[in-house]
């Protein structure tokens, strides 16, 4: 049987895996529109337009609206879309799997991870080339601010304030994550890395955002969410000023979730890349191994 096949097969064994582990959890599976008139604006990421609205860049939006209204513990796979974005590890449209859980914070959902990763390995032991995902160790929880003292010259205050941050996770931070023999949760971003994100009431600079990597594969962004509509504003204006300044376009607010965040008790949640899942549970180099169709191939 040819190799993407095989990872088709394992693909499908693991989102069906994915759906299982959270149903029996007793997370409620919900769908929302894929078609919306704004996401949450964001410097770095731009959105699929669709006529006269937007294709999703994460259901987050909605999501925390549902959370808003009373639902407790909610979970979605769903197709996402952002212009611009292809590489080794990104398609323009790709499969997210995002899971909350209200009146929590982010340290349940640091758990959800080793749970999820833990069932995921013992479901697909009998697929064709699954690659195995040492967890015999556990996983590793280091903060952001000491992976910066091990790893690179500078601090983690100073790389924020010379702009190097992002440059500096993927030319040291992250290569010294990938030679780990086990997973890791690099955890307590800078508050200005984290728009949607809660400060850390112990250390206001730095907000309660974890990523999860195995391997040097980031594969999920979780935080304990922000629940402030007038600092959630700040930062989508925020947002889009550093967007102008760097020549792209202003995004329209989501009014109706501002509208409804005051009503979001204090929450968690998190956005796994389930095509880098299944690629780390294939041993997959290429997300174009892991999907049907490339882009070009349309």
């Amino acid at each position: 049987m040819q190799l993407h096949l095989k990872n088709l097969y394992t693909r499908a064994r693991i989102i069906q895996t994915l759906r299982s582990f959270f149903i029996s959890r007793d997370f409620l599976e919900v769908e929302t529109p894929l078609r919306i008139p704004a996401n949450a604006p964001e410097e770095n990421i731009e959105p699929h337009r669709s006529g006269s609205a937007y294709l999703q860049t994460s259901p987050e939006i909605c999501m925390k609206r549902l959370l808003s209204r009373g639902y407790g513990k909610i979970f979605q796979i769903s197709r996402c879309w952002r212009d611009g974005e292809r590489g080794n590890r990104h398609v323009p449209e790709f499969t997210m799997l995002e899971w909350y859980r209200a009146n929590t914070d982010y340290h349940a959902l640091m758990d959800d991870c080793k749970e999820m990763l833990l069932d995921v390995s013992a479901n697909i032991k009998d697929c064709y080339n699954a690659t195995p995902v040492n967890l015999d160790e556990g996983i590793m929880r280091i903060s952001v601010r000491e992976a910066f003292d091990r790893y690179c010259s500078i601090s983690m205050e100073s790389a924020v304030r010379d702009g190097s941050f992002d440059e500096l996770m993927i030319t040291g931070i992250e290569p010294a994550l990938a030679l780990l023999n086990q997973p890791v949760i690099l955890m307590d971003y800078p508050i200005e890395m984290a728009a949607l994100a809660r400060a850390k009431s112990s250390d206001p600079s730095v907000a309660e955002r974890f990523e999860v990597y195995v391997g040097g594969l980031e594969i999920a962004n979780g935080f304990s969410e922000l629940n402030d509509p007038i600092e959630q504003r700040r930062r989508f204006i925020d947002a889009n000023k550093k967007r102008s300044e760097r020549g792209l376009s202003i995004l329209p607010l989501p009014e109706p979730f501002l509208e409804e965040l005051e009503k979001m008790p204090p929450s968690a949640g998190i956005a796994l890349g389930v095509d880098r899942l299944v690629m780390l549970f294939t041993g997959a180099e290429l997300i174009d191994d892991v999907i049907a169709f490339t882009p070009e191939s349309l």
